[in-house]
């Protein structure tokens, strides 16, 4: 087996190191912008509406109710009376909180699919990191709108503090995120070195 010089191996990262920002920028729009023009098509009044994918496919209206609900059960836990429709949650004496195409987290979503899939490692872990990912952003956003239910409805004047709490979400869960990659990066490259390293040696 001949040795791979220094300059092949290097020039070979580099390949790579493109191949992952090109893929990575090119799913990144493609998911991003892609939920963007489905929630255009899915929302009456949207540029693009289509009452026929509106009424069947909807995965927008579904994840909204995937949140609200749950943390309708939420803010009921701490002993709140909440009602809710498709995409409002009203405390009792409390906050309306207006669950809006934005609140979804389907950017930050976007981008964690992006990055996994783009990231060269094997079919098993993508998958894992896609589910534990999203599961894990999923899950936030709920703790963030039962939050806001909980802390509006406790404190009704301390509303005006929390403007910016979109921002606030989406920066927490990128640190969680970018937490979570490099971990997972870490792990995939040391397991993949040492599985090189294994071949290496076998062929000797």
């Amino acid at each position: 087996m001949s040795e791979i010089t220094t300059q092949q191996a290097k020039q070979q990262a580099d390949k790579k190191v493109i191949k992952f920002i090109v893929m990575l920028f090119i799913l990144y729009i493609v998911f991003s912008q892609g939920n963007i023009f489905m929630n255009s098509m899915m929302s009456p009044g949207g540029k693009y509406y289509n009452a026929y994918l509106a009424d069947h496919f909807n995965y927008i209206q579904g994840l909204k109710n995937a949140i609200i609900i749950p943390a309708i059960w939420l803010i009921k836990l701490f002993g709140f009376y909440a009602i809710h429709n498709e995409q409002d949650v009203m405390v009792v004496n409390g906050p309306l909180l207006r669950i809006s195409y934005s609140c979804l987290g389907l950017g930050v979503m976007s981008f964690l699919a992006a990055f996994v899939l783009a990231f060269p490692t094997s079919w098993k872990e993508t998958i894992k990191m896609l589910v534990v990912g999203i599961a894990g952003i999923y899950f936030l956003n709920i703790c963030r709108i039962a939050g806001l239910g909980i802390l509006f409805g406790a404190f009704r004047s301390q509303h005006k503090y929390f403007e910016y709490h979109h921002e606030i979400f989406n920066v927490l869960v990128y640190i969680i995120i970018f937490v979570m990659l490099y971990i997972w990066i870490k792990k995939n490259t040391t397991a993949a070195s040492k599985s090189k390293f294994s071949s290496y040696n076998g062929n000797h």
